[in-house]
């Protein structure tokens, strides 16, 4: 494939060691803001306007900020609480770290149709027909990763595992449960599976009252409902199944297993998000990467790797991803972008390899006979 005719100002950009970075989700923005660490001037270049995210409760850690961005806590633009978040804070809390930083450029609204390379550079051509040229491309645009389709052209699709998760959280002031839960909590009955943590507020606050209960329920029965309304296509995962798409037939059963088979204040709070209206379907997919890295184009996250989130260290691993890149960039970039990304693929395969097979055992047992 011919190079894209560079312009003046990209001709100018590529004396500063450069990476685009295709997704600005969790894994794209914690690995913009360890290259930029290191003097990477980064362009993350995000489909979304932050509207519509989905994300479930994760663990961060407590000094997730200031161990990707070098900054103690005086000067971070906003701080985490230790312990399980939502997907929302944590997400807030490096948007405001990269918003800052001015090696990174963001640019929302911007969808990527394909990547390319030759031995000089690497490039993003968008929907609006334009290219952005870098040292190196990262892919962290998720399980439906368009980069992906580059590095493995071969193996490009995460294959859906036979069963979704159905997403909530409920607020203290609304529930009002007798007694308050201080771990998460990992309940199963005969088809089952429901994972609850306990949460800081909207507003960080962990007063009683203010605080906040989320949910996961692992749901094998209704795969027919995810076919029927094109949240599946065959085997290959498309969307997740919002809440003005759920059948009113649906929430009626579900609030009627909940009652039946989940204790409070578990079900209360699964019962509070159903009367809002406030759930999501999100069909869960996996797989097992073969290769991170295809000559200058990398991947991150679950562009990578997709683990059920059962095994509990999908964010963790993409911030090992985030981590081992700017590690090997910080090494050999100036010289040889190839040679660095070929070292962080070596550093990370393995553990992702094993990351996603470590859930595989569950999935299966779960999804037996559902697919």
């Amino acid at each position: 494939m011919k190079t894209p005719h560079l312009s003046t100002t990209e001709k100018a950009t590529m004396h500063h060691r450069t990476a685009v970075i295709v997704g600005a989700s969790l894994s794209g923005l914690m690995t913009a803001l360890t290259l930029a660490r290191i003097g990477i001037h980064v362009t993350l270049l995000e489909r979304s306007d932050d509207t519509g995210r989905t994300g479930a409760a994760l663990h961060a850690p407590g000094d997730l900020l200031q161990r990707i961005t070098g900054l103690d806590t005086s000067r971070l633009p906003r701080t985490l609480s230790p312990g399980i978040q939502t997907w929302f804070a944590v997400h807030a809390a490096l948007r405001a770290a990269a918003d800052a930083d001015p090696r990174i450029e963001l640019r929302q609204n911007t969808t990527v149709c394909r990547v390319a390379q030759d031995e000089q550079s690497a490039w993003a051509v968008t929907a609006d027909n334009r290219t952005h040229h870098a040292d190196v491309i990262i892919g962290a645009d998720g399980h439906r990763s368009v980069v992906r389709r580059h590095v493995i052209p071969n193996k490009p699709d995460a294959t859906f595992s036979g069963y979704l998760i159905w997403i909530g959280i409920a607020d203290e002031s609304a529930i009002r449960p007798a007694h308050w839960p201080r771990n998460v909590a990992f309940l199963t009955s005969r088809d089952d599976t429901l994972l609850g943590y306990p949460l800081p507020g909207a507003d960080g606050s962990t007063a009683a009252g203010a605080r906040r209960i989320g949910w996961a329920w692992y749901d094998a029965s209704n795969n027919d409902l995810l076919r029927a309304t094109g949240c599946l296509d065959g085997t290959v995962v498309r969307h997740s199944l919002l809440a003005p798409s759920i059948p009113d037939a649906t929430y009626a059963e579900l609030a009627r297993r909940a009652h039946a088979q989940f204790p409070s204040p578990w079900s209360d709070a699964i019962l509070d998000s159903i009367d809002r209206h406030a759930v999501i379907g999100t069909p869960i997919a996996e797989y097992v990467p073969d290769r991170l890295v295809n000559g200058r184009i990398a991947l991150v996250g679950d562009a990578a790797h997709v683990p059920t989130p059962m095994t509990g260290s999908g964010f963790s691993e993409s911030l090992h991803d985030a981590e081992a890149l700017a590690t090997a960039l910080a090494t050999t970039a100036h010289t040889n972008p190839s040679a660095a990304l070929a070292a962080y693929e070596k550093d990370r395969l393995v553990s992702a390899r094993t990351l996603v097979q470590s859930g595989q055992g569950f999935s299966r047992a779960f999804a037996r006979g559902a697919l």
